[in-house]
Parts: structure tokens; C-alpha cells; sequence
């Protein structure tokens, strides 16, 4: 069992800011989930670094979380520790070049591009995640992905060492990369190799890409965006909706109707809720069409 005393002394010994149970759909885009232990939300990489050696010595395996947007919460909570990477947040640039903090929120990477005339990232425009987490799951949209312009990540394994992968080593494949194995490591920041373009045709592509966002997606309904991932020569969203799917809830989650790749939070879904939901798409789709979907959404808790 987590020892929450030792820990809070500990942050309070170091000016780290915390919460003992924490309501976790306070914290994640599906708004679903129980409450964590405790939570720490360092403002800084070295608070960042300083929290998690110290769980590390505890023999201790926290939750990385930055903005919640690709999460299902169990209705159990966390038992354990959450630690937040909003704090490490800023973004610098090195000629063409972005280094980002794993906080960063993606869209404010590609806004901090578009000032800078560099264009690479305008598919991640919109996606409501951080720079960690697009790196984690190598994020992508509009047939962009992350593979195509980070350059590094740095992150701490393990037993909290500092490291850095490049290139290959960061084993990018569809919605995954080394890190989606490696779940214990805690990424730090990342650079993206852009490239010099008219800053007039980079706004105007990022603002035609949310406009279609804004027109084909549920996004201002509660959701973890895409549920489940692209199976191979066939839609997701277009395999349940020619299934009949469009619509179908259990409890308060639902089938999206705007769009059948998201299940949606009508209000006060559970995550049993939508794992149901979840289970009865699959088992639908499989035993009409063949094809088996796979879930993007990652649970944690229980």
C-alpha cells in the first residue's frame, strides 16, 4: 500500500504541490473514472524528476498523466500515484527545430510553430493531448503522425536515469511507440524537426484541418477521442455505423451519432458503462463484417 505520509512530507518538504484521492474525471476528457491515492502535480521538470525518484525509492510505479485525453478511468480509482506533467510545459525553439516539455499541449506546439514559420505539425492541430502523450502513442490525424517529425525524446526509465531515443529507437508504429511497452518510463520532452514554410499557408491549413475536425467529430461532447484503431483496409467509425451501431448506448454512453469511431460521456457514464459499450461494438462489427477492433482508449485503475 502506498505510503500517502511519507510522500506528502515529501512534497511538502520540496514545494511540490499534491492531492490525496483525487477525483480522477475531474482530470481526464471522458470525464469517468474513481479517485486516485494521491496525485502530484509537480510544476517543473525538476520537480518532475525529484517526485518520481522519490517513488522510485519507495518501490513504487506511478501513472503518467498529462492532459487525460486518451484515458479510461476505472470506477475503482488508482491505487497508487498519479503524477502530472502539465507543469513541464515549455516549448523552445533551436532553428528549425521545436523542443517541447511532454506537458505541452499539442495545440499550442503548432500555434508556436505557425509564429515561427515552420510547418510539419499542422495534423496535430486540434488533438487533445500533450506532447508526451503524441509521443507515447504516436498521435496522428489527416495522415500526418508524430513519426514524421520528432526527432528525440527524453524521458527517465526505469530507475529514474535521464535518456534519450532517436530516430528508430523510438520504434513508431500505428498508435503506439517503445514507451506504450514501457509504460514505467516517464518522457520529459521531445524535439520535432520541422521546415520553413509560408506562414500564410500553414495557418490556413491548420484552420481547414479543425474546421473539418469541428464538422465531423463529437468535440465538444465528453469523449477519449478515437476509440478504437484503424484495422487494416476498412474505417472504424464507417464499419459501425454500417452495422447499425450509430446511437447505441448503455447507461450514459453512447455510440457517437455525429460520428461512430467515438464513443461519447452523455452526462454519467461509467467506465463499466462504456467497457460494455465497447465490448458490444466489437462483438457486433466482428460477427458481420470479420474484422476484430481494437481499442485506441487506454484503462488504467481498477
Amino acid at each position: 500500500m502506498l505510503d500517502t505520509e511519507t510522500l506528502s512530507r515529501f512534497c511538502r518538504e520540496h514545494n511540490i504541490s499534491y492531492r490525496q484521492n483525487l477525483p480522477m474525471a475531474e482530470y481526464t476528457t471522458f470525464h469517468v473514472g474513481g479517485k486516485a491515492d494521491f496525485a502530484a502535480l509537480p510544476s517543473s521538470e525538476e520537480e518532475l524528476t525529484l517526485i518520481v525518484g522519490e517513488l522510485r525509492r519507495m518501490g513504487e510505479q506511478p501513472v503518467f498523466v498529462g492532459k487525460g485525453s486518451n484515458l479510461l478511468i476505472a470506477d475503482e480509482g488508482i491505487r497508487g500515484a498519479v503524477v502530472f506533467t502539465w507543469g513541464v510545459s515549455d516549448i523552445t525553439l533551436n532553428g528549425s527545430t521545436l523542443i517541447a516539455g511532454a506537458g505541452a499541449g499539442l495545440s499550442a506546439l503548432c500555434r508556436a510553430a505557425e509564429a515561427e514559420s515552420l510547418s510539419g505539425l499542422e495534423f496535430a492541430f486540434g488533438i487533445p493531448g500533450t506532447a508526451g502523450g503524441g509521443v507515447f502513442m504516436n498521435a496522428g490525424a489527416y495522415g500526418g503522425e508524430m513519426k514524421d517529425v520528432v526527432l528525440w525524446a527524453e524521458y527517465l526509465d526505469e530507475t529514474g536515469e535521464r535518456r534519450r531515443l532517436t530516430g528508430p529507437e523510438l520504434e513508431f508504429g500505428y498508435r503506439k511507440s517503445i514507451f506504450s511497452a514501457h509504460p514505467d518510463w516517464c518522457i520529459l520532452r521531445a524535439a520535432y524537426g520541422l521546415h520553413w514554410a509560408k506562414k500564410e499557408t500553414i495557418t490556413e491549413k491548420m484552420q481547414e484541418l479543425i474546421a473539418r475536425r469541428r464538422e465531423k467529430q463529437p468535440v465538444d461532447q465528453f469523449s477519449a477521442g478515437s476509440t478504437f484503431k484503424r484495422p487494416e483496409g476498412a474505417y472504424a467509425g464507417t464499419l459501425i455505423e454500417q452495422c447499425g451501431l450509430k446511437g447505441l448506448r448503455v447507461g450514459d454512453a453512447m455510440v457517437s451519432e455525429k460520428h461512430c469511431g467515438f464513443i461519447i460521456n452523455c452526462g454519467n457514464a461509467t467506465c463499466r458503462d462504456i467497457e460494455t459499450l465497447i465490448a458490444r461494438v466489437q462483438q457486433a462489427v466482428y460477427e458481420k463484417t470479420g474484422y476484430k477492433l481494437e481499442p485506441e482508449v487506454r484503462k488504467i485503475g481498477g
